[in-house]
C-alpha cells in the first residue's frame, strides 16, 4: 500500500505505537500488513526496520478467508534519508512516505514540506 490509503482502510485503528523517537524522522514509509493479532507488535519481515505500528479496536474483524487482520506498519529502509542524508532521498521521498507527525489513528497521514524536503527554489514554485 502507498501513502494513498483512505480513511475507510483504517476504520478500526485504535492507536499508533511508535518504536522510535520521531524527532529525527522527516518521513516514514507505511504499508498495510496482514497479522494474526490486532493489538500486539506485529512481526516484521521486510528489509529495513519497523519504526511503528497501529493497534486495532475490539470491533475489528479478521478477513474471513485468511483469518488475518489488516494493520498499518511504519518502516524505513537502509537507503532512506535518516540513514543516508545525502543519498537518493536528500530531496523528495518515496511514494509511500508521509510525515510521521501527521499520522493518527484512522487518518492516513500526509506529505509535508518536511517529508518532501524540497530545495528553496522548488518549494517556492
Amino acid at each position: 500500500m502507498s501513502s494513498l490509503l483512505t480513511e475507510s482502510d483504517l476504520i478500526h485503528e485504535d492507536k499508533v505505537v511508535w518504536l522510535e523517537d520521531l524527532e529525527d524522522l522527516d518521513y516514514v514509509r507505511q504499508a498495510l500488513d496482514k497479522t494474526r493479532r490486532r493489538n500486539n507488535k506485529p512481526p516484521y519481515a521486510r528489509d529495513g526496520r519497523m519504526v511503528g505500528y497501529v493497534t486495532l479496536d475490539d470491533q475489528a474483524e479478521p478477513d474471513p478467508d485468511s483469518g488475518l487482520y489488516k494493520r498499518r506498519v511504519f518502516f524505513l529502509l537502509q537507503h532512506d534519508r535518516d540513514s543516508i542524508p545525502d543519498g537518493v532521498y536528500r530531496e523528495g521521498a518515496p511514494g509511500e512516505a508521509v510525515d510521521p507527525r501527521t499520522i493518527a489513528p484512522r487518518y492516513p497521514g500526509a506529505k509535508t514540506p518536511r517529508s518532501q524536503r524540497r530545495s528553496a527554489a522548488i518549494a517556492q514554485t
